[in-house]
C-alpha cells in the first residue's frame, strides 16, 4: 500500500512563504531600531509658524528669537539643526542628527535634546552627551542673531 507523502512542491512553497515572512519581520525590526547609520526625515517637523524662509543656509532666518524658549529649543528638520536658548539671550545650535545611530532628534525638554530612537540625550548648552548610548556630542552649528531673528550660517 503506497504511503501518502506530502507533495514536495507544496512543501517548498510553504517554506518559501515562512522564510519570506521571517525576513520581512527581521528587516522591519532592524529599520525600527536604526539598523543603518543613515538619518531619517520622518520625524514630525517642529518649526515655528513664523519661519521666514525654508531655504537652507545662506543667512536665511530660521525663527524669531521669541520662538525659542529659554531653557529649551526648537528642531528644524529641513535644515537638520536644533537651536537652543540655555540662558536668556544666549542661542546655540547643533546638528539635529544623533551621534549614536544617525536618527533625527525628536524633542527638546528639561534642558536636554532627546533622541527617540535609543534614548540618548544631549545638553542644550553645549551639545554634550547627558545620557547614552551616544558617546559623542552633537556637532555645533553656527547661528547669528540679527534684528530679533536667528539665522543659520
Amino acid at each position: 500500500m503506497p504511503l501518502d507523502l506530502p507533495n514536495p512542491e507544496s512543501a517548498s512553497t510553504r517554506r518559501g512563504v515562512l522564510l519570506g515572512v521571517g525576513l520581512v519581520g527581521i528587516a522591519g525590526t532592524l529599520t525600527a531600531c536604526g539598523g543603518s547609520n543613515k538619518g531619517s526625515d520622518t520625524a514630525p517637523a517642529q518649526e515655528p509658524a513664523g519661519k521666514a524662509s525654508a531655504a537652507k543656509g545662506g543667512g536665511s532666518a530660521l525663527a524669531k528669537t521669541s520662538d525659542i524658549p529659554v531653557g529649551g529649543g526648537k528642531i528644524f528638520n529641513d535644515e537638520k539643526v536644533v537651536v537652543t536658548q540655555p540662558k536668556q539671550g544666549e542661542f546655540k545650535a547643533f546638528s539635529a542628527i544623533c551621534t549614536h545611530r544617525g536618527c533625527p532628534v525628536g524633542s527638546v525638554t528639561g534642558g536636554k535634546i532627546h533622541c527617540p530612537c535609543h534614548g540618548s540625550a544631549f545638553n542644550i548648552a553645549d551639545g554634550s552627551v547627558a545620557n547614552g548610548p551616544a558617546d559623542k556630542p552633537l556637532p555645533p552649528k553656527t547661528v547669528t542673531v540679527q534684528n530679533g531673528e536667528i539665522q543659520l550660517g
